[in-house]
C-alpha cells in the first residue's frame, strides 16, 4: 500500500487505506442503482437495453479512474439523471434525433466542455457566478437529493389533493425504512467508522427478515451485446439546425450542473484547490461517453455520501470504479439491496448539503430570490438543470430591476441570454 500511499498522499490528507476503500464502497452501494435506471431510460430512445447497461458500468469505471487519477478527489462519474432524461425525451423523442446521432451529440457536446474546462473560461464563467447562486445549487441538490431518499423509501408519494403527500407508514417497506433510518442516523451521529456501509447492511438484512427482499436476477450481461452501442456515433446530421441546439443544450448542462457539483463536493472534502483538476477530469469524462455509448457522466450528488463516509482522494473514486467494473460479474445479485436500505443515506446526505444554506447572506432581495428559486425549482421540477436556468434568468433580471446593473458581470448577461435562449428554442421546437 506504499505504492498507493504516494500516489493519493493518504498521510497528507489525514486518511488511510480502509478509511477511503471503505468510502469507495459505500458511493457504490448509494449510486448503483444507476446502472438500471439509466439503462432503462436510454433504452426508450432505441438502445438495446444490455448494450446499455454496459456502456453505463464502463463510462462510470473510466469515469471514476479519470478523476481519481488526474484530480485525487473523492468525487464519483456516472451518467447522471436528469441529463439522461434530456438524452431520450428532448435530443430523441422531441428533436427527432436517433440514439446514434445523440451520442454524437453527446461527444461534442464533451468536446466543447473540455474546451471550457482545460482553458480560462472555467475561471472566468466560475468568478462570475455569485456566491449566492452556488450555493444554491448546492442547496438545491440536497433538497432534490433528500426527496429521492423519500421517495424510493416510500416515506413520501404523489399526492391525490397535493403534488406529495405522506406515504403509507403502515406498510411493511416504509416501516423497514422508518427503522434503517433510525439506525442510520444514530450510527452518523455518533461517527461509527462505515456507519452507512453497516447501515446498507442492516438494511437488507432486515428486508429478509421482513420478507421484502426483492428477488435476484438469473443472469447477466455480457460483453457481446456491448458491440450494438459502443462506438456507434452518427454525424450524418453535424450541421443540421436540431443538432447544433442538442450539442449546445447538453454542453450548458454540464458545464453549469457541475460547476456546482464539483465546487460542493470540494469543498465538502475541504480540499477546493482540487476544483480545477476535477473539473477536467469531469469534462473528460463526458467527453469519452458518446464512444462508451451513454449519456454523459457528470460529478453525481452521491458522492457526497463516500465524502461523508471519510473519502478524501481519488482512492475514494479508484474503489468505486472497480466495483462498477466488477458489477458485470453480479449484476443480478445488486438487486438483493433494496430501497430502504438506500434511502436513510440519500436523505442524510441531503439534509447535510441543505446545511450550506447557512452561508447564504438572504438579506438582499436581488440575491436571495433567484437562489431561492434554484433551492425551489430543482427539486420541484426534478431537473438540476432546469432550476439552475430559472435561477440565472431571474439574477440579472432582478439587479437591474433594482438599479444594480454593474453588480452582474458580463458573462452572468451572457449565460442568462443563452438559458433564455435555451428554453425559447425548446418551447417552439
Amino acid at each position: 500500500m506504499k505504492t498507493t500511499g504516494g500516489i493519493f498522499r493518504l498521510k497528507q490528507h489525514g486518511t488511510t487505506v480502509k478509511k477511503e476503500v471503505t468510502a469507495g464502497a459505500i458511493g457504490y452501494f448509494t449510486i448503483v442503482y444507476i446502472i438500471a435506471i439509466n439503462a432503462m431510460i436510454l433504452s426508450e430512445a432505441g438502445m438495446p437495453f444490455e448494450g446499455a447497461v454496459m456502456a453505463t458500468i464502463l463510462a462510470s469505471f473510466f469515469g471514476c479512474l479519470v478523476m481519481a487519477f488526474w484530480a485525487n478527489a473523492p468525487i464519483l462519474l456516472v451518467p447522471g439523471m436528469g441529463i439522461n432524461a434530456m438524452f431520450t425525451f428532448t435530443l430523441v423523442e422531441s428533436m427527432g434525433l436517433t440514439w446514434q446521432e445523440a451520442l454524437a451529440a453527446v461527444f461534442v457536446s464533451g468536446l466543447l466542455f473540455m474546451i471550457v474546462a482545460f482553458t480560462k473560461l472555467s475561471g472566468i464563467l466560475s468568478r462570475a457566478i455569485p456566491k449566492a447562486l452556488k450555493e444554491a445549487i448546492t442547496v438545491g441538490l440536497g433538497l432534490f437529493l433528500m426527496l429521492i431518499g423519500l421517495e424510493k423509501g416510500g416515506i413520501v408519494e404523489k399526492g391525490t389533493s397535493a403534488l406529495i403527500s405522506l406515504g403509507d407508514i403502515s406498510d411493511i417497506g416504509v416501516i423497514a425504512t422508518i427503522l434503517t433510518f433510525l439506525v442510520t442516523i444514530f450510527l452518523f451521529i455518533r461517527n461509527v467508522k462505515g456507519g452507512f456501509l453497516w447501515s446498507i447492511v442492516f438494511g437488507t438484512l432486515l428486508g429478509f427478515l421482513f420478507g421484502i427482499e426483492p428477488e435476484a436476477g438469473q443472469s447477466g450481461f455480457g460483453l457481446e451485446e456491448y458491440g450494438a452501442v459502443f462506438a456507434e456515433l452518427s454525424f450524418s446530421r453535424l450541421i443540421e439546425l436540431p443538432f447544433l441546439i442538442a450539442a449546445f443544450s447538453i454542453t450548458m448542462v454540464l458545464v453549469f450542473e457541475n460547476i456546482g457539483l464539483v465546487n460542493g463536493h470540494v469543498d465538502m472534502a475541504g480540499t477546493p484547490e482540487k476544483y480545477p483538476k476535477a473539473f477536467q477530469a469531469n469534462a473528460f469524462s463526458a467527453a469519452t461517453c458518446g464512444v462508451f455509448g451513454t449519456s454523459p457522466t457528470v460529478s453525481t450528488v452521491e458522492s457526497a455520501a463516500a465524502i461523508a463516509a471519510g473519502g478524501r482522494t481519488g482512492l475514494t473514486s479508484l474503489t468505486t470504479g472497480v466495483l462498477f467494473l466488477a458489477s458485470t460479474l453480479f449484476i443480478p445479485y445488486l438487486k438483493w439491496i433494496p430501497d430502504h436500505a438506500i434511502a436513510p443515506i440519500l436523505i442524510i446526505i441531503g439534509g447535510l448539503m441543505i446545511q450550506n444554506i447557512r452561508h447564504m447572506d438572504l438579506r438582499d432581495l436581488t440575491e436571495a430570490f433567484p437562489a431561492i428559486f434554484i433551492i425551489a425549482m430543482i427539486p420541484f421540477t426534478s431537473s438540476i438543470a432546469d432550476g439552475i436556468a430559472i435561477g440565472f434568468i431571474l439574477y440579472p433580471i432582478l439587479k437591474v430591476a433594482n438599479g444594480k446593473a454593474k453588480d452582474v458581470s458580463l458573462p452572468l448577461y451572457i449565460i442568462a441570454g443563452l438559458f433564455l435562449m435555451n428554453f425559447f428554442v425548446h418551447s417552439v421546437h
